[in-house]
């Protein structure tokens, strides 16, 4: 199957064999700007203009869930690999992480301008967004530390994506460049 967004408020789902139309999800006020299959492909989360993310049956179309504590569009979101947290990066400069079986806001990550993209590395510990601010973040989950990666992007950081292994994390950007970063731990120093 294959999940697209649309100017026009809604979620289409389609038959990658056939092309055929097999479902469209409506429920957003404004346009869909991202949307992430969980990894059991019974759910799809979606992000919007209308600041909120959602979480939907893609058998039924039925709206699970909405997440509301974003102040403006929701430009990305993604499951980690449980499929049982979400991911939404947004032009209000959070970075959110929900838990997608009560709703609950687990977690805020503040960054200095919007996020274009966020994704879950494969070992569910680590996140990395992509900024207007053209920089790349890592997020260790686990010990709540931020680290900045790259400088190197000279305009918008519009996606990043991690290799299935994890070990290497791909950013492109409204630059042109698309640059491959090898992903090591992130160490703490003792205090």
């Amino acid at each position: 199957m294959l999940a697209s967004t649309s100017w026009d408020k809604t979620i289409h789902l389609y038959d990658v064999q056939t092309g055929e139309l097999l479902n469209t999800f409506s429920g957003h006020t404004d346009w869909v700007m991202s949307v992430a299959f969980s990894p059991d492909g019974n759910t799809i989360a979606s992000g919007s203009k209308d600041s909120t993310v959602r979480l939907w049956d893609v058998l039924t179309g039925e709206l699970l869930r909405t997440f509301s504590r974003h102040t403006n569009v929701v430009s990305s979101v993604a499951f980690n690999p449980d499929g049982n947290t979400i991911v939404s990066g947004s032009h209000d400069g959070l970075i959110n992480l929900w838990d997608t079986q009560t709703g609950e806001l687990l977690n805020t990550v503040e960054h200095t301008d919007w996020i274009m993209s966020v994704a879950f590395n494969p070992d569910g510990k680590t996140i990395a967004s992509g900024s207007k601010d053209s920089t790349v973040h890592l997020w260790d989950t686990q010990i709540d530390i931020v680290q900045q990666i790259s400088e190197v992007h000279t305009s918008w950081v519009t996606s990043v994506s991690f290799s299935p292994d994890g070990r290497t994390l791909a950013s492109g950007s409204r630059d042109g460049t698309l640059l491959l970063w090898e992903i090591k731990p992130i160490v703490t120093q003792p205090k």
